[in-house]
């Protein structure tokens, strides 16, 4: 009979930061989901399609970190070409939500095409930079190849999910720098990038707000990012009415209002798990706003501490790529680690107001179907890396021992 550790491989840390985040999210997403328990009148059942969400996730890590690592370079050849044929049907005839339409359904299960194209693009980008690594650093042709496969993914996402299309870009470009991409082409690149950005907010800003461009299949949702950017930049323009609570509209951005108070009402340390006020008042509380209810309820510390835990995967991440040789596997494990670790900073921007309402979930914590049995995905290809660092390293170790053993023999 085989022992629990054979179940549980691969690196120890990322498994306990695995399973603190699984119970912080079955903690979190059962107080702050009284709304869901109101409308769907059972006082259990957030939690227990959590617990069903993370219970199945657990079973996804367990058999995709037992899969060799060098399996997923075959992943590429029909995840990619089936997001980008979802992503495409998705945008003019999904499930719309919240005046976005980002949902797809089939045989009665809806997802998001956007969350399979995240993870196809990375392990895509991993594997054209281990082909095309070089003595001097990646050849110049790996970033025409990236940009292609990243930006085509990224402009079928760009018109429903802007937030979604701007993360995913942003850690291909940091895989291409950990990947030795030329600095210059990088560096034209951000120019570009910048001047594209610069242009899109001059139209953005000077287009009137009855313009009928606004009802255009590419660009309904251009009105939408222009009041969450003008919201964010004059949230502390009117002094008296930020000083003043009976000059303070509530109704004027809602969400981050109650976050804000959320955040406040904290104290510092908390009025611990079950006792939040605010999850009744935020909308998306056991989403997208989850990291205000977790400051609430959890005070300063626990905050800490779920920030701390995301930065202990990124390090680990980063040093069990530092144990591979430069291909394949470190691009992957560090392409989706950045990738979980940047939503769960997005998240949190958004959550205490340091950034324009987005829509991101924080990764294995906030409440989700989808997003959480992907992001289990990512931690079990994680994982399967780091069982890879591994056996390189006792390899390394055989090698530098044998010569040892025969002089002792002889």
């Amino acid at each position: 009979m085989k022992s629990i550790g054979s179940w549980f491989m691969g690196d120890r840390v990322i498994w306990v930061v695995y399973f603190f985040l699984c119970i912080i999210s079955l903690v979190e997403v059962f107080s702050a989901a009284s709304t869901l328990a109101y409308k769907s009148g059972s006082f259990w059942n957030p939690l227990i399609k959590q617990a069903c969400f993370l219970a199945a996730g657990t079973v996804l890590v367990i058999i995709v970190h037992k899969v060799p690592c060098r399996m997923f370079k075959a992943v590429p050849i029909f995840l990619l070409p089936v997001s980008f044929l979802l992503l495409l049907v998705t945008l003019f005839s999904g499930k719309s939500a919240n005046q976005a339409s980002r949902w797809y359904e089939v045989f009665g299960i809806q997802f998001q095409p956007s969350e399979l194209a995240k993870g196809a693009v990375v392990i895509t980008v991993a594997l054209i930079l281990s082909r095309m690594q070089r003595e001097e650093g990646a050849d110049k042709q790996a970033f025409k190849y990236i940009l292609i496969v990243a930006g085509s993914i990224c402009l079928l996402i760009f018109p429903e999910n802007l937030s979604t299309a701007c993360l995913l870009f942003g850690v291909v470009v940091l895989m291409m720098f950990i990947g030795r991409v030329s600095l210059v082409q990088l560096g034209k690149l951000f120019g570009v990038l910048a001047l594209s950005g610069l242009l899109g907010a001059l139209v953005l800003f000077s287009m009137p707000k009855e313009s009928s461009l606004y009802d255009l299949p590419m660009l309904h949702r251009v009105h939408t990012w222009s009041n969450r950017i003008s919201s964010h930049m004059s949230a502390g323009d009117d002094e008296a009415a930020k000083n003043d609570p009976m000059k303070y509209d509530i109704d004027k951005g809602a969400q981050v209002a109650h976050a804000n108070i959320a955040i406040a009402s904290s104290n510092y340390v908390g009025k611990m798990p079950g006792n939040s006020v605010e999850r009744d008042f935020l909308s998306q509380a056991f989403s997208d706003f989850i990291f205000a209810i977790i400051i609430e309820e959890m005070g300063i510390w626990g905050a800490t501490a779920v920030v701390f835990l995301y930065i202990i995967l990124l390090f680990r991440a980063g040093r069990i790529s530092s144990r591979c040789e430069r291909a394949f596997p470190p691009f992957l494990a560090m392409g989706l680690t950045l990738l979980l670790v940047s939503q769960a900073i997005l998240n949190m921007l958004v959550a205490v107001g340091l950034f324009p309402v987005t829509g991101q979930p924080l990764p294995l914590i906030s409440r989700g179907g989808t997003s959480t049995l992907i992001n289990c995905v990512y931690i079990g290809m994680i994982l399967s890396v780091s069982r890879h660092a591994r056996q390189v390293k006792e390899e390394q170790h055989t090698e530098f021992d044998g010569p040892m053993t025969d002089i002792k023999h002889e």
